[in-house]
Order: C-alpha cells, then structure tokens, then sequence
C-alpha cells in the first residue's frame, strides 16, 4: 500500500509538472506573438500616418498652400518611399493578425489612398473634400485601432469622437478665401 502511494504521489507531481510547464510554454509563445502583433499594428499605423504626413507635405507645396526648401518633386519621392514601407508593414500585419484586423487594415489603405493620389495629382477636388479624405483616414485609423485592441486583448473602450475631434494632422480652416469654399 505504501509503494502504491509513493508511485501514485510521484506520477502525479510528474502529471502536475508536466502540465505546468506545457502552460508555461503556451503562455510564453501567446505573450511572444501578442508582443509580435503589437510591434506590427504599431509599425503599421506609423507607416501609415507618415504617409498622411509626406501626402500633406506635397499636396500643400502643389497646391501653393505652403513653402519649403524641398521641390514637389523631392516631397512626391518622399511619399512613394513612405508608400513601400506601409507596403512593408502591412504585409508584415497579415501575416500575424486576424481576419478583422486585416480587414480594419484594407480600409485603412484604401482611405489614405486617396489621399496619396490627390497630393500627387491623380486626383482633383477642392479643399473641403481634401479635409473630408483625411477625416475619413482617421475613422478608418480609428477602426483599426478597436480591432488590433480587440485582437490583443486590450479592455476599455476607445474614445474616437473625443479622440478624432483633436485635429489630429489638420489644422483647423482658416478663413475663408474663394480658393477655399467653406
């Protein structure tokens, strides 16, 4: 009876052990990947607003709205490097995130796409419709936000209109000029 119990009594400090360290182990790759995915969604999104940033850059020095020592020509270069590495990033995110996350992700790029295209002058429209192409980047940036939180586990709740209404890039208009219809 004694024997029985030291056999049963170490099989199960084995099974025990075992387990714990298998728990370890999932527990350490989970927190590995989420640290992963948090790096990616980072990179991504700062991709993203350097994107915006280099497209505001070039659109006001085309459009007259500003001055600066760099041509168009060197801000355009500037927005397609800008370009590969959100590129970069966003591959890099689809390979890590879940279905929701990436979808989040493809509004984002189609959002600030257009953004991209009207600083380079693929596209045509007033001012007023520049600023609403920017507003739209930062509710689909918004949405992308809530879903990498979601996917990483991140409780609370996500303030977009308080968030949104601080003029994240733009500032706000000036007065009115017949140029600028607002």
């Amino acid at each position: 009876m004694t024997i029985a119990a030291v056999v049963l009594g170490g099989l199960t400090t084995y099974a025990t052990n075992n387990l714990m360290e298998r728990s370890k182990r999932r527990d350490g790759l989970r927190t590995r990947w989420d640290e992963r995915k948090l790096d990616a969604y980072v990179e991504y999104v700062a991709a993203v607003r350097a994107c915006i940033y280099a497209a505001v850059l070039a659109y006001e020095v085309a459009q007259d709205l500003r001055s600066m020592p760099r041509t168009e020509h060197e801000l355009l270069i500037d927005l397609t490097e800008c370009e590969r590495r959100r590129a970069l990033a966003f591959e890099r995110l689809m390979m890590l995130a879940g279905e929701p996350v990436i979808e989040a992700g493809h509004a984002v790029n189609v959002a600030t796409l257009e953004i991209d295209w009207r600083a380079r002058g693929l596209v045509n429209g007033t001012l007023v419709e520049w600023r609403e192409l920017h507003a739209e980047a930062f509710r689909a940036i918004n949405a992308f936000h809530d879903e990498a939180r979601a996917d990483l586990g991140v409780n609370g709740l996500f303030a977009h209109r308080r968030h949104s209404d601080r003029g994240l890039i733009l500032p706000t208009p000036r007065s009115s000029t017949p140029a600028d219809p607002e």
